[in-house]
């Protein structure tokens, strides 16, 4: 104790270097770590940046930003489908509510003035139709009342239908044998087997594709035109098949419906010689006094497979 008095300034100043060098030690021990964590985080940094530059395509670097040519390209390809959506026109259904509460009575009421327009059209087009035909709705034209949950589809076919068949009169077909449909109602299963085909609608992350199988007959310039008209459409409809033969194969429309549950299968193409088919045109010996015959174009039958892309509403 006598010592500690003699030394006191000595046992203060030991106890407060002691004091300090334990500070300065913590002290050094916490930067250790804090310099630990952080030269950890500089290589996991490190890491994560050499392999994007390995991948292809890199973020590229001072030169070259690949990031932003990236939202430049995504910025063009939403323009693009914008562009697009121009072409993928919504066909309006029949009636037209603006929602899919569709009554009975409206559903009745405009089926039978579109088929009377229809049929009014086919008559100023030239165009032939099969008697009372009621563009395949048959079943609907006699009914008073539909089953609630069909009248939505029905109509949506009905304005489907309207379109496809005024594209075939607009190109002036000889005769329109049948457009048939996928049943979409309860209603459906009283109809007449040739007003519909066992396909159904398809729907993908982008829209929703409906198929209608045609069947009709005309000369090669008409079958052109159809087939421009649907490429120039701005509805959206993909000729998905087609089968044209010559219409003298053909004595009478046969029933085009497949079997129930199996995809439609289109008759098979016109051979040379094939049983019931008349033989293949060629040129004949110039009569006397007449103009060698070159070509001698016959009446086609076309069966073609078109489908109808809705795209579905942006989120």
């Amino acid at each position: 104790m006598a010592w500690i008095k003699r030394n006191l300034f000595f046992v203060v100043g030991g106890i407060l270097a002691i004091g300090l060098l334990g500070a300065a030690g913590y002290y050094n021990f916490t930067g250790w770590s804090h310099n630990t964590a952080a030269f950890a985080r500089l290589n996991e940094i490190y890491g994560t940046l050499r392999d994007l530059t390995s991948k292809k395509p890199s973020p590229g670097n001072d030169k070259i930003n690949n990031i932003e040519a990236a939202k430049e390209q995504e910025a063009q390809l939403r323009d693009w489908i914008r562009e697009a959506g121009s072409y993928f026109q919504p066909i309006a259904p029949i009636p037209n509510t603006g929602t899919n509460a569709v009554t009975s009575e409206a559903f009745a009421a405009a089926l039978r003035r579109t088929i009377d327009q229809l049929q009014h059209e086919a008559d100023t087009a030239s165009v032939t139709l099969p008697p009372r035909y009621g563009f395949s709705f048959e079943a609907q034209r006699v009914m008073v009342t539909f089953s609630p949950g069909g009248l939505g589809p029905l109509a949506q076919q009905l304005g489907e239908v309207k379109t496809l068949a005024e594209i075939l009169f607009t190109a002036r077909v000889n005769s329109l044998d049948g457009i048939q449909r996928v049943r979409v109602s309860t209603d459906d299963t009283a109809g007449s087997q040739t007003d519909y085909f066992e396909g159904r609608s398809v729907t993908n992350n982008l829209a929703v594709l409906t198929p209608y199988l045609i069947t009709f007959r005309s000369f090669t310039p008409e079958v052109a035109e159809v087939l421009a008209r649907f490429a120039s459409s701005p509805h959206g409809f993909v000729v998905k098949s087609i089968n044209v033969q010559p219409a003298g194969a053909y004595a009478a429309s046969p029933d085009l419906s497949a079997t129930p549950g199996s995809p439609f299968t289109p008759p098979r193409p016109w051979m040379p010689g094939g049983p019931g088919v008349p033989p293949p045109v060629t040129a004949s010996a110039p009569g006397r006094g007449g103009l060698q015959t070159v070509l001698n174009e016959q009446l086609l039958r076309v069966t073609m497979v078109v489908e109808l892309v809705k795209l579905l509403p942006t989120r």
